[in-house]
C-alpha cells in the first residue's frame, strides 16, 4: 500500500473555504476512486489553519490516478492562493492491518 501525508498551513482569511472543498474532495476521492482505501482530513485544534492529511492507495498507481482526477485537478487549481505551506511524504506501508 501506498500512504501519503500532507500538511497544510492556510490563509486565516480563507480557512473556512479551504476545508469546505478539502472535505468535498476527500469524499469524492472516496467514492470515486476505487484505489483510494483511506483519506483523512484533520485539523490542529492548536493551530487551526494546519491541516493534516493521511491517504491510502493501493499503489503508486492509484495515487498518480488520483492526482489526474478531474475532481482533484478542480480542487487544486480553487485552493492554490489559499495555502500558505505545504509539506508532502509518501510512504509504503509494511503492515497492512
Amino acid at each position: 500500500m501506498y500512504v501519503v501525508t500532507v500538511e497544510f498551513e492556510i490563509k486565516a482569511d480563507r480557512l473556512d473555504d479551504f476545508r469546505a472543498q478539502m472535505i468535498a474532495n476527500a469524499r469524492a476521492s472516496r467514492e470515486r476512486e476505487p484505489g483510494c482505501l483511506h483519506f483523512d482530513v484533520c485539523s490542529d485544534p492548536a493551530k487551526p489553519e494546519r491541516i493534516f492529511l493521511y491517504e491510502i492507495y493501493a499503489d503508486r498507481a492509484a495515487f498518480d490516478a488520483h492526482l489526474a482526477a478531474e475532481h482533484f485537478k478542480t480542487f487544486d487549481r480553487t485552493v492554490a492562493q489559499w495555502i500558505a505551506a505545504k509539506v508532502v511524504h509518501t510512504y509504503h506501508r509494511l503492515d497492512p492491518r
